[in-house]
């Protein structure tokens, strides 16, 4: 049993809230201001204001397979008994204007992409046709008024809403954007966030760490998925657990970034001085201090200098799981995505339990588990394991969610598996 006085010296919780309460709270964020930049500079990042489509796309009627353009009535019956003889009046160049019209019982070559002849309303698919070669095709079937055509404004018309602002930039959108002759975008600026690790233990990854210390892990892991999340990151090291270091750090890393994520510290222990040092800065402020989560209760979420610091828990799994649950979500809505878009999953699928897993209610839970076949059924089997151990996280293809209300899932019931990316 512990002493009396070693009692007193635990500090207790802040404020615990629910993970609904902390989503609360990071969604009220306010994202960061907004620039202009190139479109073709622009992937990941996100829109700042809505567009809206500057003409029409596409601006002529072209073709959507090789072929031949006719005029759709003069194909109508044709089937390969009983084919249908167009004359061919010439072909199509790509990139070139269509300049002679397309009379009746007429046909010209055209490949996909092509511009529509006056005239013209249907491709005859090149595969239905056969050249008899006296200026003839032969058309084997026939074709429905603009089938096999991308018609003006089909793909997207002038003035209407092509994205709207929140949106983030994927490869197919900047491809769209620059269709549209939009060459440049106004963004939200990328957060730059600031990590630092805490902790007498951790030492450089090149070192030979003696009993009782550890190799830091943490702080390469939250990089690079502060960087995913679309972050600018700057890594400020470890600081001993000192107060005076701590925050003499954390006023190098407000100065400089836009969020601040120090692993370790965090919790409730003599030595865990997080707290004490962000409430130490001036317009400082705790928004809550634990989460009815597992694993990761030693959350932190506070403001000093009126700029958002998030503490993280130091065992490497209960950190890289808070930041996939919170962490990320935070860093996606300061560079202006939407709250809703930015808490849901990356990538989720459905399987079925290969145990029972036990809960206890009032908390949420996410367990780790990986992926299999069995007997033509994907099974998620859970991976037992402490938080400390990063290798049971390396193992785990994703997770799953135990809401607080329950005590527990059993084996066979299908659930949703967030994967890791």
């Amino acid at each position: 049993m512990p002493r009396a006085s070693d009692v007193r010296r635990l500090k207790p919780f802040f404020r615990v809230v629910s993970t609904d309460e902390a989503r609360a709270a990071i969604r009220a964020l306010s994202a960061l201001g907004a620039e202009t930049i190139a479109t073709r500079d622009a992937a990941r990042r996100v829109l700042a204001a809505d567009l809206v489509a500057p003409a029409d796309l596409p601006h002529f009627d072209r073709a959507n397979m090789d072929g031949y353009a006719v005029r759709a009535a003069d194909t109508f019956g044709a089937s390969p008994s009983v084919p249908m003889y167009l004359r061919i009046a010439g072909a199509i160049e790509m990139g070139e204007t269509a300049r002679t019209p397309l009379r009746r019982r007429q046909a010209m070559r055209i490949a996909t992409g092509g511009m529509l002849p006056r005239g013209a309303d249907a491709v005859v698919m090149v595969e239905h046709t056969d050249e008899v070669g006296d200026g003839t095709v032969e058309i084997q079937r026939g074709v429905s008024p603009w089938q096999h055509v991308l018609r003006v404004g089909e793909d997207i018309a002038r003035g209407a809403p092509v994205f709207a602002r929140g949106r983030r930039l994927r490869a197919q959108d900047l491809g769209a954007l620059t269709g549209l002759g939009i060459t440049r975008v106004r963004v939200h600026k990328r957060p730059r966030v600031g990590l630092i690790a805490t902790g007498d233990e951790i030492v450089p990854p090149e070192k030979q760490p003696r009993p009782g210390q550890v190799r830091n892990i943490n702080q390469f892991s939250l990089a690079a998925m502060a960087s995913d999340a679309g972050a600018l990151v700057t890594d400020f090291g470890v600081v001993s657990d000192r107060a005076d270091r701590l925050r003499k750090a954390l006023a190098t890393a407000l100065a400089r970034t836009d969020v601040v994520m120090l692993s370790g510290g965090s919790s409730v222990g003599v030595k865990d001085l997080t707290t004490d040092v962000i409430t130490s800065f001036p317009r400082s402020s705790m928004v809550f201090h634990g989460i009815s989560v597992a694993p990761g209760k030693p959350t932190i979420l506070a403001r000093a200098l009126d700029k958002p610091v998030v503490g993280l828990p130091g065992h490497p799994v209960s950190a890289l799981v808070i930041f996939e649950l919170f962490g990320a979500p935070l860093l996606r809505i300061l560079g202006g995505e939407d709250p809703v878009a930015a808490f849901a999953p990356r990538a989720v699928t459905r399987a079925r339990l290969a145990q029972n897993i036990a809960s206890q209610a009032g908390r949420e839970d996410y367990v780790r588990v990986r992926l299999s076949e069995r007997a033509g059924v994907r099974v998620a089997e859970p991976l037992p394991g402490k938080s400390g151990a990063i290798f049971n996280l390396v193992s785990a293809d994703g997770l799953v969610r135990i809401p607080a209300s329950a005590e527990g899932i059993d084996e066979g019931v299908e659930v949703e598996v967030r994967l890791f990316e």
